[in-house]
């Protein structure tokens, strides 16, 4: 189990919002050419966060915070195992 702090998740919840932007971006051919403009603002926005958790260059413990938010809980869907 890992323990995210606030800021961890802020930076995960960031990086999976320019993630879900880009992926939507690219998935139009016709907004590819403006790509660059629109994901701007999620791009400032997850650097601002990653540097703010400490997170700015340490992938692994992104990845592991971002995991951690995308796996859903045993306890939450009611699983005792």
């Amino acid at each position: 189990m890992t323990t995210i702090t606030a800021d961890e998740r802020a930076a995960a919840q960031a990086y999976l919002r320019l993630l879900e932007s880009t992926r939507a971006v690219l998935a139009d051919p016709r907004l590819v050419p403006y790509a660059g403009a629109m994901l701007t603002r999620p791009m400032a926005e997850a650097d601002e966060a990653l540097r703010a958790a400490g997170l700015a260059g340490n992938e692994d413990r992104l990845l592991r915070v971002v995991s951690t938010l995308r796996t859903p809980s045993p306890t939450a869907w009611g699983w005792t195992g």
